[in-house]
């Protein structure tokens, strides 16, 4: 059960992985001039960084609860794991932000927030890989 459980985790995370990946990516490469891709695009990225909080919070749930504790995360981990956290973060805040008040801002504006996007995914998917080597 206990690996069924962190299999769906896994799932949740990996799709939000790709959300966060691929986002920017077209928003760079195809949609800077349609501002209806855009926005769906801005949803998909919010809603893919949403989904890594949840499923990252969902790995220390299940851990906490089939195992009776939390893993031990300490030195280079706690660092990758609060770099995964920290981009989150910022990933829905702006993004959120960006749903909001984004069609006011300039295009300047708008293409250094997504290229800030494919620096945070970057940055959280090889936070990710060295937490996975720790843990």
């Amino acid at each position: 059960m206990e690996n069924f459980i962190y299999t769906l985790v896994q799932l949740v995370h990996n799709f939000g992985a790709v959300a966060v990946a691929g986002s920017p990516v077209v928003a760079l490469w195809f949609g800077r001039e349609n501002k209806i891709a855009l926005h769906k695009l801005t949803w998909l990225m919010a809603l893919g960084w949403v989904a890594q909080g949840a499923s990252g919070i969902g790995f220390a749930v299940t851990s906490y609860t089939m195992k009776g504790a939390l893993p031990e995360v300490e030195g280079v981990a706690l660092t990758a794991l609060a770099l995964k956290v920290g981009c989150t973060l910022i990933g829905v805040v702006l993004a959120g932000f960006y749903l909001m008040t984004g069609s006011r801002w300039s295009a300047v504006n708008q293409l250094r927030m997504w290229k800030l996007m494919v620096i945070m995914t970057l940055t959280a998917l090889t936070a990710a890989a060295v937490l996975r080597w720790y843990l």
